[in-house]
């Protein structure tokens, strides 16, 4: 018998079992294949309605359904101890259960008190977990409730409704709700701030601003502390303090360093929100908004002197490059130029840390990758019914565990060095929130 699983990052996670699971021996694969074998000389499919794998599905379960009842009756059926116990078996009722192999008719056993609650199929219940945990998985890959409906159908020959698809995905709202709302460190090393768009639907189909945040804390761990839809329009300060004021009033109190993309009105919300914190300017933003001023053939040639200017040693070499590049470049990219020089306050602040703390906060690498996880996810919709709707999906790539992959969530790489760089910096800041 099988408890009820649980749904992790949009991958269904069993849960303990009351029984050992069954190990995948020669004696377990002989019979598999003696199975098949009947199946095929009997004439019989292995699935359907009327298939061997359906009957055995059928069977144990409605043998764990009686066991389960003669150990809350306390008496198998027909024995004298039952005789005035003052609970006796009660019939049946049919119930249609739809499971990975399909749908599976059931006689539900009933005791006449009305006491029996069964753990195999409880009541209430028509669908086993691991159909729920397939269909949290396919939504969490971006796969719409027709699309969901449709490999469902083809796969397991079972027949689902959208609207209980979309009650299924439900089941994960409770702990997105506590998730986006849980409390946070005090003090984080570093966050990491973007935004992308998605189109959703209103009084008519827009394009929503989703907000995304990472968060490094003093152990080294990175997580995704949280996502807001702003209103159509797109970034702007109002909706930045938004955002902000939620993360403060869940307790994070104070960062030493921001790393955003230089968004309109983003720094100057940081600095009211934490007044004490480095913003810095993501280096691959910049570049790559540098880039659209250019011809293509350019790129190479002002790739390498823009990284001339953010690899120099110290910020009077970064300023001296930055020189010689404009002269060279203002003629004739003066926008280029301008960019630069309207962001270079937030550019130039890793310039004073040594290398390995430069890495974690002169890119935006995590975001941008998670924001390429999030644009696959919703790739192929054409938009979402609703903010909620939307955020189901980004809440479960966010969260998503990927086998043999690298997560966004865990502890950095190196740590050890780059706190021992933070503190050299920060030192107070960091030993008062211990």
């Amino acid at each position: 018998m099988v408890s009820r699983g649980t749904e992790t990052g949009g991958e269904l996670v069993p849960a303990a079992r009351s029984v050992p699971v069954v190990a995948d021996s020669s004696e377990m694969r002989d019979w598999a294949e003696q199975l098949v074998a009947r199946a095929r000389s009997e004439g019989i499919e292995l699935t359907g309605d009327n298939g061997l794998l359906t009957a055995m599905v059928r069977q144990v379960l409605q043998t764990g359904l009686n066991v389960e009842l003669a150990e809350h009756l306390g008496y198998q059926p027909y024995a004298a101890e039952g005789r005035g116990s003052g609970n006796n078996r009660n019939g049946s009722y049919p119930k249609t259960v739809t499971t990975e192999i399909g749908q599976v008719e059931i006689e539900m056993p009933r005791d006449r008190l009305g006491t029996f609650e069964p753990a195999t199929i409880p009541k209430h219940v028509r669908r086993l977990d691991g159909l729920s945990g397939n269909v949290i998985s396919l939504y969490a890959k971006g796969m719409t409730t027709g699309d969901i409906q449709t490999h469902l159908a083809e796969i397991y020959d079972t027949e689902i409704s959208r609207e209980t698809i979309s009650k299924i995905t439900d089941q994960i709202v409770d702990d997105m709700t506590a998730w986006q709302h849980r409390p946070l460190e005090p003090l984080y090393a570093v966050l990491l701030i973007d935004c992308i768009v998605v189109k959703i639907r209103g009084s008519q189909v827009a394009n929503r601003p989703v907000y995304v945040a990472i968060g490094v804390d003093l152990e080294g761990q990175r997580d995704v502390l949280g996502l807001w839809v702003g209103p159509s329009g797109g970034e702007g300060a109002k909706q930045w303090a938004t955002m902000l004021t939620e993360l403060r009033n869940r307790g994070l109190a104070d960062a030493l360093i921001v790393c955003c993309d230089g968004l309109k009105g983003l720094p100057e919300s940081i600095r009211a929100t934490w007044p004490d914190a480095t913003v810095q300017t993501c280096v691959v933003h910049l570049v790559r908004n540098t880039l659209r001023y250019v011809s293509k053939k350019y790129w190479s040639t002002i790739t390498r002197e823009m990284r001339e200017i953010y690899t120099a040693p110290s910020l009077p070499a970064a300023e001296a490059r930055f020189a010689e590049f404009a002269e060279q470049w203002r003629d004739l990219y003066p926008a280029m130029i301008a960019s630069w020089e309207s962001s270079w306050n937030e550019f130039v602040p890793f310039l004073e840390f040594p290398p390995e703390l430069r890495k974690v906060v002169y890119t935006t690498n995590a975001i941008e990758s998670l924001n390429a996880r999030f644009r696959r996810a919703v790739r192929h919709r054409g938009h979402f019914p609703n903010e909620q709707a939307a955020l189901k999906v980004l809440y479960l790539v966010a969260n998503q565990q990927r086998p043999n992959r690298s997560d966004l969530v865990g502890r950095v790489s190196g740590w050890k060095q780059i706190l021992n760089a933070l503190t050299i910096h920060y030192g107070e800041r960091i030993t008062a929130s211990y």
